[in-house]
């Protein structure tokens, strides 16, 4: 190809590209999400389930109980959820409840026909809450609010979570906005203001038996809520 031909062809396409702009408006890029931040001095709370056991949980449903594992993230323990025949189960931790939090655990998909999830719930107050969830089953990541049933706020596609394998979910709430990672990505960013504060939990739902490890909380304390 010779060099004036070259030229040519790249002011036709520069003449395209400004054409377009002419008739559709400019052509924008979309900026990757900020990430919101914690305070760097809230205090933090951890657990392996091989030092700390679930005393002070409160269990709202299922059956949860801390178990040897084989490969587990930390130590020899994990928590485990293996109730089959509730719509959801959710257990709360004892720290709380917060305002602005951070969020991080591993969970494994172990089984599950109808759903192989695992979730983690933020802003838990009478019986309320945020939770995002990743499914073995389904190729999407999600954050929902739960008010009496549940609200589908924000979706992302994702590969699906390998059942058998551990994976890491991180939320971060500060102020009204809600964020969320699987596996290191962050793939959900969203605004909802309905759930100032409360205490974080873990979820699974229906036959999903899951286990959990390496839950690290950092939050900023919220008074007057339970």
């Amino acid at each position: 190809m010779s060099i004036a031909l070259s030229r040519r062809r790249i002011l036709q396409t520069a003449l395209a590209t400004l054409g377009h702009a002419a008739v559709n408006g400019p052509v924008s890029v979309l900026a990757a999400p900020v990430e919101v931040k914690v305070a760097d001095n809230a205090p933090i709370e951890a657990f392996d389930f091989d030092a700390r056991g679930i005393d002070g949980w409160i269990t709202v449903d299922g059956q949860w109980a801390v178990e040897e594992m084989a490969g587990a993230p930390s130590g020899k323990k994990v928590l485990v959820q293996r109730a089959t025949k509730n719509a959801f189960n959710v257990i709360v931790a004892p720290p709380g409840p917060y305002r602005d939090v951070d969020v991080t655990v591993r969970f494994r998909p172990i089984s599950g026909r109808e759903d192989a999830s695992g979730g983690v719930v933020v802003r838990f107050a009478d019986g309320k809450y945020y939770l995002v969830r990743a499914n073995a089953l389904e190729d999407n990541f999600r954050l929902y609010a739960n008010d009496r049933g549940r609200r589908q706020l924000a979706t992302a596609s994702v590969k699906p979570p390998a059942l058998g394998q551990w994976h890491l979910v991180r939320v971060v709430a500060v102020g009204d906005r809600l964020q969320a990672w699987l596996d290191g990505a962050l793939l959900l960013d969203h605004r909802d203001a309905r759930f100032p504060a409360g205490r974080v939990g873990l979820w699974t739902k229906a036959d999903s038996i899951t286990a959990f490890d390496d839950l690290t909380i950092r939050g900023v304390p919220a008074g007057g809520v339970r």
